[in-house]
This record gives structure tokens, sequence and C-alpha cells, in this order.
């Protein structure tokens, strides 16, 4: 008789061989990631050039699955971002939950009640999709994420009990059990694109991180400040694996100081570091969540130490 983990293995291999669609362990029985976080990073292996989270360990390499999955029965995860994926995630009241007065109006009680309203509501119906039931008794819907937007999570855009996962974001998948039931497969057609109504409320904001930032120099900001900025985003830029993390660090701190003291502010800061290491995330140094996070611990640690121009703008 085949053992729970095999059967996990094999759930794992399938979606992986059927779909290509990267995945990763959760722990036995739940929804946290079985992975190492980054305050006990040990800096090896695949987290050589700085820490890798779940979204960029997620893999559909069948030597790795099998390793992975022969030590414990690990449920799976999905990680909607790699895959091109968004997934609606369709859930139900907990029990003793109130339905809110704008949805309890028009008769609905369950996320997926919320999204057939919407649908009615533009003239539009939802197309058969790869589906899955939760344990809860709510659904999980993947549509394939249409080119050209990177989507991201979301929690009630569409609609109470509606959430969404996409980049950043990840979903248990079928095959994974909880102590109150399994992930079941329900409809294993191939996911169609996203629906254009719903592509629409859930496009992303124009992203900083993938436009360059305006031009900072100006007549009225000094040589040495316009030196320092230089200075920073090369560091950034130039980075050698195994540094990249570190120097994304150490630029931020340096830039933050000059925050602090009122020289820059923090959005025009944030955004040349995040175009400046946008090419280390297209290398696989580390996530756009990683980057982001590393920017706003460098900045927050730079900022306890100020830094005024006053001086250096003398002539």
């Amino acid at each position: 008789m085949m053992s729970t983990a095999d059967q996990l293995r094999r759930s794992a291999r399938e979606i992986t061989d059927d779909h290509r669609w990267p995945v990763f362990p959760l722990v036995p029985n739940g929804k946290r990631p079985a992975l190492h976080g980054r305050d006990d990073c040990p800096g090896t292996g695949p987290c050589t050039d700085g820490h890798a989270g779940w979204e960029h360990r997620a893999t559909t390499e069948a030597h790795v699955i099998d390793r992975c999955w022969s030590h414990d029965a690990y449920n799976i995860a999905v990680a909607t971002g790699p895959a091109g994926l968004v997934v609606l995630d369709l859930d139900v009241a907990k029990p003793g939950e109130p339905v809110p007065d704008r949805w309890s109006m028009v008769g609905v009680s369950t996320g997926a009640d919320v999204l057939e309203h919407l649908a009615h509501r533009v003239g539009e119906t939802l197309p058969p999709t790869y589906t899955v039931r939760t344990p809860s008794g709510g659904w999980h819907l993947y549509y394939r994420a249409p080119a050209g937007s990177q989507y991201r999570n979301t929690a009630g855009t569409l609609g109470w009990l509606v959430d969404t996962r996409a980049h950043g974001g990840y979903v248990v998948a079928p095959g994974s059990t909880l102590p109150d039931g399994a992930y079941e497969l329900h409809d294993d057609r191939e996911p169609v694109e996203l629906p254009g109504w719903l592509a629409q409320r859930l496009a992303p904001s124009p992203s900083v991180a993938e436009s360059a930032p305006r031009e900072i120099a100006s007549t009225h900001r000094s040589g040495y400040l316009k030196a320092a900025l230089d200075a920073e985003t090369q560091r950034v830029r130039q980075a050698q694996p195994g540094t990249r993390n570190r120097n994304l660090f150490l630029a931020a701190c340096a830039l933050g100081q000059l925050v602090a003291g009122g020289a820059l502010t923090k959005a025009e800061v944030y955004r040349m570091l995040q175009h400046a290491s946008q090419h280390h995330i297209t290398a696989g140094a580390y996530t756009p969540a990683q980057r982001d996070r590393t920017i706003t611990s460098g900045l927050t640690t730079g900022a306890q130490r100020p830094r005024h121009l006053a001086d250096h703008d003398a002539a």
C-alpha cells in the first residue's frame, strides 16, 4: 500500500509533469511553507547568494521533488506567480460569521455566490476552468494570467470571501490534506485565461519597479549628493553573486541616512534601488518581495543615523 508521503510525492509530480507549475513543500497537514525563514537562513545551497524564499525555491525538477517528498508527508503548494496563474479563492463564512448587509440584500452567502453575482451584474458568465474543492467547502478557480501584466495577491478586492493568489502568493494543491479534510481536484481541464472583466478589475497599477526612476539630480542638489546616489546605485548594479543582497542592504542604509537628513525622499530612493536591482531579480538572485524587504530594512536602519548635507553644499 502506498504511503501518504508517496501519494503526495506522486501528486506533486503529476502537477509539474502535466502543467509545469512550480511546487514547494508545506508542513504536513498544514498551509505553512516547510522551508527555513530569513532569520534562520544558513546561507548555503540555494541560499548561497542570499536567502531564497519559497517563491524562488519552487521547482518543476523531478529529482528535487522526489528527494524532498522522501523525507515526510509534506503538503503541496503551487507558486502561482512563477506558474503564470491567477487563482480565485472562493471561501465560505466561518461559523457564526454574519453576512455583510451589502451582500445579504442580494441573497449571497459564500464567495462563490459573490463571484456569480458580480458576473451577472456585468452580463458575463464564468467559463469552466481547472477547479479544486477546499476542505472548508470553498473553491479554487485556476486561470492563466493575461500576458503583459503582473497580477498580485488581493484580499476582498472583488468582494466578500473572494481573494486572489498570483505573484507573491501560493495555493495549496490537490492531494494535500488538512485536519478537516482534503483538497480535491474537481475539474482537471487546462486553466482558461482570466476573463476580461475580472482582468480589468484586478489589473495592477503601474509598477514603479518596472519603470526607470525620474532624474533625481538637479541644479538645486549638490555634487556630493549626486556622487552619493551614483555610487550606491552602481554598488547595487555591479554586485557579484554572493554579495547582491548584502550590497543592496548597504546601499539602502547609506541612502536611508540621507532620507532621514532631508536630502532625499523615501519614495524616490525606493524607486532608484528597485530599478538598479531589477537585473538581479531576472538572474534569480532574489524575488521582488525579498528585494523590497531588503530595501525597507536598509532604509529603516539608515534612518537611525541621519546625514545632513549642509557642510557639503557650501562652495
